[in-house]
């Protein structure tokens, strides 16, 4: 019970009940505020500020709906940038790919030619090494016999002045000049 009786003090104690006297008097604060009220909606429909009101806010509107639609355009062609920059960042992905294949391909043949250029350079160095080994040895080789012949001869000639007389010396230097002679040719 308790419970009601606080909302209804609470309801009675508003200032429509606290007006005092007829409701159509200049003294009722009621009627005062509802004769203001009315005046209040009669200057707002004489000045028609309802219709402009509703002129504002469909104008607000329609600039509202511009913007969406500029926006929705806006957001349509970004899209569209976006696919187009994608689909390119594709395509230069594919053609880095591409490249780094060919690039690689590319070093594989030149190292596989450097190799074979290498093989035939040192081929070409050792035989042209074995050809200055066996022009050396054949270089030593006739000066060993170039000077194993002027020993000899020396020796010869030392050995057949002291043994012979003029003409044995003579008809042993012709003998050995002939022996010599048929060695060397």
């Amino acid at each position: 019970m308790k419970k009601l009786i606080l909302p209804l003090t609470t309801f009675a104690a508003t200032p429509a009940l606290a007006a005092s006297g007829p409701f159509f008097s200049l003294h009722n604060t009621n009627f005062v505020v509802a004769i203001a009220f009315l005046v209040f909606i009669g200057i707002l429909l004489k000045f028609k500020v309802p219709a402009k009101i509703g002129a504002m806010l469909d104008a607000r509107a329609a600039l509202i709906k511009a913007e969406l639609d500029e926006a929705k355009a806006l957001r349509e062609e970004a899209r569209a940038l976006l696919s187009s920059y994608e689909k390119k960042q594709k395509e230069m992905q594919e053609q880095s790919d591409r490249i780094v294949a060919t690039a690689k391909e590319e070093a594989m043949a030149a190292a596989k030619q450097a190799k074979e250029d290498l093989k035939v350079s040192i081929a070409r160095r050792l035989a042209a090494a074995e050809d200055q080994i066996a022009s050396a040895e054949a270089s030593a080789l006739r000066q060993v016999r170039e000077k194993a012949v002027s020993v000899a001869v020396a020796a010869a000639g030392q050995i057949l002045a002291k043994q012979s007389t003029a003409e044995s010396a003579a008809a042993s230097i012709d003998a050995a000049i002939a022996q010599v002679e048929a060695k060397l040719h």
